[in-house]
């Protein structure tokens, strides 16, 4: 039977991720928000400024959600973090998720945060390893690099 992905290994993954989408989103907020906001700020542009910021929030939101969806929901079920440590997503069958789902998932990670973050660490608790925004989307992840051990597995919900 394949273990549910662990509270610390999921932290672990996130961690990976974060500094991935963070040098992305970095690159890319500088190349179209701060670059042009720089020359406009010595000009006392303050509309300006404030427009780069807003579309470099845009920008890092759009890139994070993206980045989250697209790879859980492909064939490898997983973000560049999750498959450092072993970790899949999937359905409660042990199926592939959606981008539907996966994008449901990754919204649903506001409410695990809104509140002290308590929606995550629900994960170190519930009995199939599950945060608020697993619940939510109807997902578990698994501690396995193969995500067919889980698919395959009879044991999937003993």
């Amino acid at each position: 039977m394949v273990p549910n992905g662990g509270f610390w290994w999921r932290v672990l993954a996130y961690i990976i991720d974060a500094i991935i989408l963070n040098v992305a989103s970095s690159i890319i907020g500088g190349i179209f928000g701060a670059g042009f906001a720089f020359p406009l700020m010595g000009m006392g542009n303050v509309a300006a400024v404030s427009g780069a910021m807003f579309g470099m929030v845009a920008v890092s939101i759009v890139v994070n959600w993206l980045y989250f969806a697209l790879m859980e929901s492909s064939k490898l079920q997983a973000t560049i973090g999750k498959l450092a440590v072993g970790l899949v997503v999937t359905d409660l069958t042990g199926a592939r998720v959606s981008f539907l789902r996966a994008t449901g998932r990754y919204f649903g990670k506001i409410l695990s945060s809104a509140i002290l973050c308590i929606g995550f660490i629900m994960a170190a608790f519930t009995e199939r390893k599950q945060g608020l925004h697993d619940l939510l989307a109807g997902t578990l992840v698994y501690k396995t690099r193969d995500p067919q051990q889980v698919y395959n597995s009879a044991d999937v919900f003993a």
